[in-house]
């Protein structure tokens, strides 16, 4: 068997070129500053503090590098602790960070399991890593201990229905591959996915790409050693054994049974949750943030004025127009498509958003009283927020 170690120096993951960090940034879910505030502080975080972050499993550096510049870009100060088991994949970590010129960052090549170690940390990333351990509860708890009070930590983990098909093949080929090495096992997988018939689950399955992208995408979707998945009611089961409590997915509609049917009365949001990702389908993973199961109400409220509104996915101008004109704003998310439809007079509002202004300040903007801006801003956070296209923040202020 090929460790996950001796994956990742092999292929790290996922595959970066340093150079392009020139170009662009890549950006997502979890680890944006807006979501962060948005989900574990209320969209209130005082940002003159320092942030004291732990990456966990940091592996290329997509995170590291989104929440690094986005801070620095914000002049906010940040400790960023990298920690990872494979040296290729940390040195391509260590190359995006130096051309970018990003700074206050450690880098250490280690388990996360080891991160009680080097912390408290008030926040902390893991994405993509708790599913690959031998025991991700174990995972789940030294990340609880790693975390300082009033912490948060924003994770993925694999997902079952939106990944049909890749955990039969996982298993064929970990038979049928076993003591070979990393680059002859993904030469032999190829050949063989590229003659499966159409009808099979992972050749009919849209909704995974990873394969397409790179070596590194292939070996770690097909040919991964040490994999698996949550359904929600298995996660948020992990979650409260490991002194965890589930914050937030980070696109709470995709939960939303009732935006799937009808809810029967007196069903526990754990298990509408949990039906709506069998009806969907299409969910491959679930990004969300947690927080320590002890910890009050952290999901910012749209009734405090006081809160600053950041737009994410959509540009406020090109979005108020659209509005203003009566034209429906169409959504594309985990394999759903839809349209989300506002009402014509809160185009004002939403050219007020700046990502600076307070709802109270917008509002005074577009001479609004406090009863009509009210009841506005409850259509636009409704229709918005949770598809994570409206956050709160108060980062750039």
């Amino acid at each position: 068997m090929v460790t996950v170690k001796e994956q990742y120096e092999s292929f790290p993951y996922p595959a970066r070129d340093p150079k392009d960090e020139e170009t662009r940034l890549i950006t997502g879910s979890p680890s944006h500053p807006f979501e962060m505030d948005h989900w574990l502080w209320q969209g209130g975080r005082d940002w003159s503090k320092p942030l004291r972050v732990l990456v966990a499993g940091g592996g290329t550096g997509d995170g590291l590098i989104q929440l690094a510049t986005l801070l620095a870009a914000a002049r906010k100060a940040y400790e960023i602790t990298y920690l990872d088991l494979s040296t290729a994949s940390r040195a391509v970590a260590e190359e995006r960070a130096r051309v970018r010129g990003l700074t206050g960052i450690s880098f250490h090549t280690a388990s996360l399991l080891d991160a009680p170690a080097h912390g408290p940390f008030d926040y902390i990333d893991c994405c993509g890593v708790l599913h690959h351990l031998p025991d991700p509860a174990a995972g789940f708890r030294a990340l609880r201990a790693a975390l300082a009070p009033g912490g948060g930590m924003g994770f993925m983990v694999y997902a079952p229905y939106g990944r049909s098909g890749v955990y039969p093949l996982q298993e064929a080929f970990g038979a049928l591959f076993d003591g070979l090495p990393p680059q002859e096992r993904l030469a032999r997988a190829r050949r063989i996915v590229a003659a499966l018939p159409k009808g099979h689950p992972f050749a009919a399955n849209i909704n995974l790409g990873d394969h397409h992208a790179s070596d590194a995408g292939f070996y770690d979707l097909l040919l991964h050693g040490q994999d698996r998945s949550f359904s929600v009611p298995e996660l948020l089961e992990t979650l409260a054994e490991t002194g965890w409590r589930l914050a937030g997915f980070t696109t709470p509609a995709l939960y939303d049974l009732a935006q799937i049917t009808e809810v029967p009365e007196g069903m526990d949001p754990a298990e509408q949750m949990a039906l709506a990702e069998k009806l969907r389908g299409t969910i491959r993973m679930h990004t969300a943030y947690a927080v320590p199961a002890e910890a009050g109400e952290t999901r910012a409220k749209p009734t405090d004025r006081s809160l600053v509104p950041q737009l994410r996915g959509v540009q406020r101008a090109a979005l108020a127009q659209a509005v203003a004109q009566g034209r429906p704003l169409p959504v594309k998310m985990g394999g759903v498509e839809t349209t989300l439809t506002l009402p014509r007079s809160s185009a004002p509002i939403l050219a007020g958003i700046d990502g600076r202004r307070s709802l109270a300040a917008i509002a005074q903007a577009a001479k609004l009283d406090p009863i009509s801006f009210g009841t506005a801003w409850a259509q636009v956070h409704r229709a918005l927020e949770p598809w994570g296209l409206l956050l709160y923040s108060s980062l750039l202020r």
